[in-house]
């Protein structure tokens, strides 16, 4: 059987000659990391996952050799998409920031974003781009990310994936006909019911019925229009309700019951996986 893909993360770790000066979880899945690398070759096969780089010093001596031979420089942009491959010579000294993204969280935010099926995103491969709108997010979570800072990286992660969807050279809509999915007015129905009652149990088949459709059918369309399940998209929401909240006064308790959470150990569950940092870590930082 042949080996599954790995992350580009994964590749680089495994280099003798690359180092990771600092590395963070941003949450979500998301992650980041600042690296330094010198007299490499590198093949990134079939990676998984997509990842979204920067060079922050230096790059001239970074060059693919797969059919383009143009150079890097401080600034410079490439997108990775998951499963694209590429070979790379590292001739001198460099340091970049990568931002490591999956493709179902790149797909919640694109949905959200735009109101828009998530499966008319398009993350085209991108090599050595000015980058104007997107390269200040992601020198914020280079610096970010060398502090520790959580809050600042998901921040700048949140501002760079935004700058990234509305940028047609590093993602954006394709053409496409979709079938199957929720109808539009079907999941404005249930997304508007969902938001007016984070704070209540919500459950399935409830949302089902909102829909007219039984409980697997509805889970695989909604998964198909918004990128995620109905359960992740809902505690996606709730967190983001608890964010807000927690910029309070409120008792944290008071705030996970506010959100639909079971208890407050359910909340930092979910925040932390959300965000990476606990709620009482996310309130004395904001």
């Amino acid at each position: 059987m042949a080996p599954g893909p790995t992350s580009i993360f994964d590749t680089l770790s495994a280099s003798p000659r690359a180092r990771a000066v600092a590395t963070l979880d941003v949450g979500s899945g998301r992650s980041a990391a600042v690296w330094r690398n010198d007299s490499d070759p590198l093949t990134y096969d079939r990676p998984d996952g997509h990842t979204v780089s920067l060079y922050l010093e230096n790059g001239a001596g970074s060059r693919r050799v797969d059919g383009r031979p143009k150079s890097g420089w401080p600034g410079a942009l490439c997108v990775l998409p998951q499963g694209a491959r590429s070979e790379w010579e590292i001739t001198a000294p460099f340091a970049f920031v990568h931002l490591y993204l999956p493709p179902a969280e790149l797909r919640r935010a694109f949905a959200e974003t735009f109101d828009r099926d998530a499966r008319l995103l398009e993350v085209p491969e991108l090599t050595f781009a000015e980058a104007p709108g997107v390269a200040p997010a992601l020198r914020a979570l280079a610096e970010a990310t060398l502090r520790g800072e959580a809050l600042a990286a998901e921040a700048a992660t949140v501002e760079a994936v935004a700058r990234i969807l509305v940028d047609p050279r590093c993602g954006g809509s394709r053409a496409a006909a979709l079938r199957g999915g929720l109808a539009p007015h079907l999941l404005r129905r249930v997304v508007d019911h969902a938001e007016a009652h984070l704070d209540a149990p919500l459950r399935l088949r409830d949302l089902a019925a909102l829909a007219g459709l039984s409980e697997a059918h509805f889970q695989r369309a909604f998964a198909a229009s918004r990128g995620v399940s109905p359960q992740a998209w809902i505690t996606h929401r709730r967190v983001a309700r608890a964010k807000r909240l927690l910029r309070g006064r409120g008792p944290i308790a008071e705030i996970a019951a506010a959100c639909g959470f079971s208890s407050q150990s359910h909340l930092t569950r979910a925040f932390k996986a959300a965000a990476g940092v606990t709620p009482g870590a996310y309130r004395a930082m904001v």
